[in-house]
């Protein structure tokens, strides 16, 4: 289970910003804003921005709930690698708030399967660079993603579309280094701090959200996933013997209290990722299709989301107008292409927003889950808005509903296509239905045909 992220909301010593000039002064460097984690990449990522281009590099790290060993640590080796500066972020609060809000608003899911973990924390991270840059004067941001994936595409879009005039630099895509024997051996030729092998069996990305795992035996998409891959859920064979039942209360579209304790989204999403997680919920073993043009074979975990996700459509379910639900499910479909490609700050994904945000408004109620041995259902919900009526439901004898009416509705609903069929059939313009129709017809009296003459040469027989 993910015991190493941070509690919610636990207090922060992190958001010293660098002791630095808001530009650098005349007759010292440029200067660049460099997303870092601390890992291999983007720790040879700033000593190569200072050799390669002659920049200062200010180290931007940010807290999205992710598995780290101390973010102080982070902070320091950016700093003894030679950052001049490093900032580090806990965008937690507004990465529920005001990101995973608008994905819960949009039952997130590109291709209808993978929440959208990584390319929902991007265009956060980017808008913190691009803060950064401005901030301290900087002409540059860079990134330490490969050429090959989604992310360089999600960094430099955003950056592009919050400052256009920023200059972008990909260290990783740029240089020789052409695997990651070849890193550790130029970060230990260049006295870069590094903590790594060459073995490195997966490629992992995290945050409060969940995690996606790709990279080693998992290119293989016919092998099963090892199971050392999970950390935020239990095998389901191992989970409790017992079911779960918890209730999640939403107040336009958004969770807002389990179990009847009101709490913030971000807490909900971690008390949900322990519930979710420990009764094996929440995995996923997919090929997607990623924008570069590449199947690419990913596994991911994210058991408070996808349950989470869950109830808010049964919620919808109960709560939106037919029309407006349907439609929805399109604009569903489009806001998770425009984010898994990058364009977080599109004018069509702000516009898509919209659209959901109206939907929400009363997107209000309760909806009760039942988790069981990695499986969630979905066994209860009411609200005060649901579109639910009863007495129109019902078979019994408290039926209001009028089926009088029906056959007026029918004649109605079927007249345009009525009338196409009778001119095509007066004009025998017959379509490919009727042919199969007449196919069918002629089948069946064949059919007919042979059982009658079995029937008259037995009638002949016995005779």
């Amino acid at each position: 289970m993910n015991a190493s992220n941070p509690a919610p909301n636990a207090p922060s010593t992190l958001h010293d910003a660098p002791q630095l000039s808001a530009a650098p002064a005349p007759g010292e460097k440029e200067r660049v804003v460099l997303a870092y984690s601390g890992g291999l990449d983007t720790s040879v990522c700033i000593k190569w921005l200072q050799e390669e281009y002659d920049l200062d590099v200010i180290a931007v790290v940010g807290d999205l709930g992710q598995e780290h060993d101390g973010l102080e640590a982070v902070k320091a080796k950016a700093l003894a690698t030679g950052a001049i500066g490093c900032q580090v972020v806990d965008m937690r609060e507004t990465f529920a708030n005001e990101y995973l809000a608008c994905a819960m608003a949009a039952n997130a899911a590109y291709e209808n399967k993978y929440p959208l973990v990584s390319a929902l924390s991007r265009p956060l991270i980017a808008k913190h660079l691009v803060a950064v840059a401005h901030k301290y004067g900087a002409k540059y941001v860079a990134h330490g993603c490969t050429g090959k994936g989604n992310d360089q595409v999600r960094f430099e879009s955003s950056v592009l579309m919050l400052d256009p005039a920023l200059t972008i630099l990909s260290p990783v895509r740029d240089w020789d280094l052409g695997c990651r024997a070849d890193e550790i051996a130029w970060a230990a030729a260049h006295n870069v701090p590094v903590q790594a092998t060459a073995e490195a069996p997966y490629s992992i990305d995290d945050n409060l959200w969940g995690r996606a795992i790709e990279c080693g035996v998992l290119e293989d998409p016919w092998c099963e996933p090892p199971a050392d891959i999970w950390t935020m859920t239990v095998d389901p064979q191992q989970a409790p013997d017992e079911p779960t039942y918890v209730e999640i209360e939403f107040n336009e579209g958004v969770p807002c209290a389990l179990n009847g304790q009101a709490m913030s989204f971000l807490d909900l999403i971690y008390a949900m990722n322990d519930i979710a997680g420990s009764n094996g919920f929440g995995r996923i073993d997919m090929v997607e299709n990623r924008l570069v043009g590449v199947k690419s074979r990913e596994c991911y975990e994210v058991p408070g989301g996808m349950a989470l996700i869950q109830a808010h459509k049964a919620l919808e379910d109960l709560c939106l107008e037919r029309s407006v639900l349907h439609h929805k499910l399109g604009i569903e479909q489009t806001w998770a292409e425009q984010v898994y490609n990058g364009l977080w700050f599109s004018p069509l994904k702000e516009a898509l927003d919209a659209f959901l945000a109206h939907t929400q408004q009363c997107v209000t109620g309760t909806v009760k889950l039942k988790f069981y041995k990695g499986s969630c259902t979905v066994v209860g919900r009411k609200s005060v808005f649901s579109l639910y009526d009863f007495g129109l439901a019902t078979y019994d004898a408290d039926d209001t509903f009028d089926q009088q009416a029906a056959k007026g509705f029918i004649d109605l609903h079927s007249l345009s296509c009525k009338v196409w069929a009778e001119n095509r059939l007066a004009n025998d313009a017959r379509m490919p239905s009727f042919a199969d129709v007449d196919a069918t017809n002629a089948a069946c009296a064949a059919v007919v045909t042979e059982a009658e003459g079995i029937l008259e040469d037995s009638e002949k027989a016995t005779v």
